[in-house]
């Protein structure tokens, strides 16, 4: 059995996701006709069927579901090969670092000495700071090498090493009646809406709500908020302390954040029960670069004078 191509992978994605031929052909330009029987060749090739046809609408079988995981990450490793190829034949090519605001604990610029303090062999540095999720996007299609990210994250296809880990605060208007209190507890926040992060997986709007599975002080489930009323929806930490100030939510930030957004309209209370915040170092499973591994290697060195550092690495 023949390999399945990029071409076809592609041609499997657009129809996976529209679950309509005709949008698909759309999509990528082309006939229908085409691409139905492009579609038929690869189930005949894989001897399975992955998508169950009516004339009213398109399925995936679970065949289809498995193929449509794999092609995705086929597809943009595919790309981010051809994007690391472009870097690395540069006249100087730089190691790119991908980071979001507020996502390095305040580690990035010790980490960026040690680095460039490695020896002068080494690619020198280009920080690019994106916004809410796109720092692990540039490393999954190549147009970074590295990247300084906060938890939790998809980590497939990626290898990574936590930093340092740091509690979360409660984040409230100064006028809130809890603001009063020295500490709270999850359950306290029952009720109160919670800003949404524009485009967050599940998994994140969990942990930005509280609602992921926290321990008490003394090791039981705690107590999430329950059915947090879904708040505003924010791109960045300024507007989400914008909102949080004018009373439309509160929130939850690590302590470091916090630090660095000191405002008499807004209060930071220590919350029982509430997960921390990771900081993570994260590159391609596949890369063999030494920048890379010198990287790595600066980022534990500086995060290991942390008061927060995480001894044992996580990959």
């Amino acid at each position: 059995m023949s390999e399945l191509e990029v071409r076809e992978l592609r041609y499997f994605i657009a129809v996976a996701e529209e679950l309509n031929f005709s949008r698909a052909a759309q999509r990528l330009g082309m006939a229908q006709p085409p691409l139905s029987k492009a579609i038929a060749q690869v189930e005949s090739r894989l001897g399975v069927r992955l998508l169950e046809r009516t004339t009213r609408q398109v399925r995936l079988t679970d065949a289809g579901r498995v193929l449509l995981d794999q092609a995705r990450i086929a597809v943009d490793a595919v790309h981010a090969a051809a994007r690391r190829a472009r870097r690395a034949g540069q006249p100087t090519p730089h190691l790119v670092v991908a980071v979001k605001p507020e996502g390095d604990a305040g580690l990035l610029r010790e980490i960026l000495d040690a680095y460039r303090g490695a020896g002068p062999h080494l690619p020198p540095p280009e920080v690019v700071v994106g916004g809410s999720g796109e720092p692990i996007a540039m490393l999954r299609d190549g147009r970074a090498d590295v990247a300084l990210l906060r938890s939790p994250f998809d980590d497939q296809g990626l290898d990574s090493q936590t930093l340092v880990v740091e509690p979360r605060l409660a984040v409230l208007p100064a006028a809130h009646p809890l603001a009063g209190r020295r500490r709270l507890r999850l359950a306290d926040l029952e009720g109160e809406p919670i800003p949404r992060w524009r485009g967050a997986a599940p998994s994140a709007t969990a942990y930005y709500t509280g609602c992921d599975g926290a321990e008490a002080d003394d090791g039981r489930a705690g107590a999430a908020p329950a059915d947090a009323p879904e708040g505003p929806l924010v791109a960045s930490v300024e507007q989400l302390l914008e909102v949080v100030a004018l009373g439309q939510a509160v929130a939850f930030l690590s302590l470091s954040t916090t630090k660095r957004h000191q405002r008499p309209d807004i209060a930071y209370r220590p919350v029982a029960g509430l997960s921390p915040s990771a900081v993570v170092v994260a590159w391609p499973e596949t890369s063999r670069s030494t920048a890379v591994a010198a990287f790595v290697r600066a980022a534990h060195d500086v995060a290991a004078h942390h008061p927060d550092h995480v001894t044992a690495p996580t990959a």
